[in-house]
């Protein structure tokens, strides 16, 4: 199992780098459309004020994937070292990737604020389901 618990992990990972890929597709363009002056003064709220909402969303989310997944890959790696994940462990890993791209797709796309809540605190609970588990391992 050791190996299974790792394959969610590796694909957060990579779906992060999704998200930066497109991050980068759309505000590339929409600063250069927009001529944009990058001055160095510039800070981060001085670009997003002229960016569209919809560029910004992207950004925004592959910030989130760098905040609580941190937890995630601790949990995983934790469960890894200790060679201690199980069946229902793993199911637990997917579930939480499965909603950490739903969510990604949701504010990426539509923004609907409530159901990215929703989709988050689903998410957040599986991880800490994940984590609780984890600690009955370890303790």
């Amino acid at each position: 199992m050791t190996h299974a618990i790792l394959g969610p992990a590796i694909t957060l990972v990579l779906w992060t780098f999704v998200m930066w890929a497109w991050l980068y597709a759309t505000r590339i363009p929409a600063i250069l459309n927009n001529k944009i002056a990058m001055a160095p003064t510039m800070t981060k709220d001085d670009l997003n004020a002229q960016l569209s909402a919809s560029v910004r969303w992207k950004a925004d989310n592959y910030n989130h994937l760098l905040e609580q997944p941190t937890l995630f890959y601790a949990v995983v790696l934790i469960l890894a070292v200790i060679n201690a994940a199980q069946v229902p462990d793993v199911m637990l890993a997917w579930a939480y990737v499965g909603v950490r791209v739903i969510h990604s797709l949701v504010q990426a796309l539509v923004n609907i604020i409530i159901l990215r809540f929703a989709i988050f605190m689903a998410g957040s609970v599986v991880l800490l389901a994940l984590a609780v588990r984890t600690a009955m391992a370890v303790f």
